[in-house]
């Protein structure tokens, strides 16, 4: 196949294309910056999002397109900061389904990042596809104008997914900064430790977008979680063991909140996200459990 990447240059971008790679599939990486990176094989770098760059031009008939561009929710939420995570997505998906648009031939699907951020939060709720309510809260509305306006390529006769990502592990990412405190001897359940935590092995990501490419039936919202979500106390004593590391200091919430301001939303709030149509098409997960997932991330 042939696959066209935006935000290719990530941890999740990064990690799909060298797995599209081992299959022997061809990825177009989209960037703004395809002189800082070198061309192999099966990996091509084409620039995007800058001026007199003409991607239509340089791109053979894809298959498939996976969006994954948008600025990183990482930092400290000013009002600045989540005008560009917004603005970002609706900007880049906007000129991809400009560039789809331009295509003689479409791709057959469009992959469109998202996030389990949709459904807003709960304690004692669980969501699946099926809930269509989204929730208030501003990762919510960030997720429902994103898979809006991806919900364009449709229109172009796309099949389109909705990639809704829990929170991703790997060596990259977020968990690197969540087993920080722990191998300083420091770690602990963060607020209540009641907050759920959906949470993916990055491999399961990759090998998940790839079998909604693969499966036309797959059309709409897609959770990326693993099918055992955990409370925020259990994960945290999982990450713990799996490091040999005491779990003994909980993090006040008022203290996350001083150090990041409304983005401890995301730490300290959380939802129960299962993947129900990955299981109902028969998604078969490599690390279906937490211990087996942080293993292979911090093996002994």
């Amino acid at each position: 196949m042939k696959i066209a990447i935006t935000g290719g240059t990530g941890f999740v971008g990064n990690y799909l294309a060298e797995r599209l790679a081992a299959g022997n599939h061809h990825t177009y990486i989209l960037t703004r910056s395809p002189e800082k990176h070198t061309n192999t094989d099966f990996v091509t770098y084409i620039g995007w999002l800058h001026e007199g760059t003409a991607p239509e031009k340089e791109l053979p008939a894809l298959d498939a397109v996976v969006n994954l561009a948008g600025d990183s929710i990482f930092g400290y939420w000013t009002e600045e900061k989540k005008q560009r995570i917004m603005n970002s997505r609706l900007h880049a998906t906007e000129q991809l389904i400009d560039l789809i648009r331009k295509m003689d031939k479409k791709p057959r699907v469009l992959i469109n990042g998202s996030a389990i951020g949709y459904y807003g939060t709960s304690c004692t709720q669980s969501f699946t596809e099926l809930t269509d309510q989204p929730g208030s809260d501003f990762l919510a509305q960030v997720a429902v104008n994103w898979e809006n306006k991806a919900r364009e390529a449709e229109q172009l006769g796309v099949r389109t997914v909705l990639a809704r990502f829990g929170l991703i592990l790997g060596k990259e990412g977020a968990l690197p900064l969540m087993a920080l405190p722990f191998k300083l001897m420091a770690g602990g359940k963060v607020g209540t430790g009641e907050q759920w935590v959906s949470w993916v092995h990055i491999k399961d990501v990759a090998e998940m977008i790839i079998f909604a490419m693969d499966n036309e039936e797959i059309s709409g919202p897609v959770n990326v979680t693993a099918p055992h979500p955990q409370r925020n106390k259990d994960f945290s004593k999982t990450l713990a063991n799996i490091l040999h590391r005491p779990c003994w200091l909980p993090v006040p919430e008022i203290a996350m909140k001083a150090a990041l301001g409304d983005m401890s939303s995301l730490i300290l709030q959380g939802q129960s996200v299962l993947p129900a149509t990955a299981q109902t098409y028969g998604y078969d997960f490599h690390y279906p459990n937490l211990a087996e997932a942080l293993r292979e991330i911090y093996p002994d």
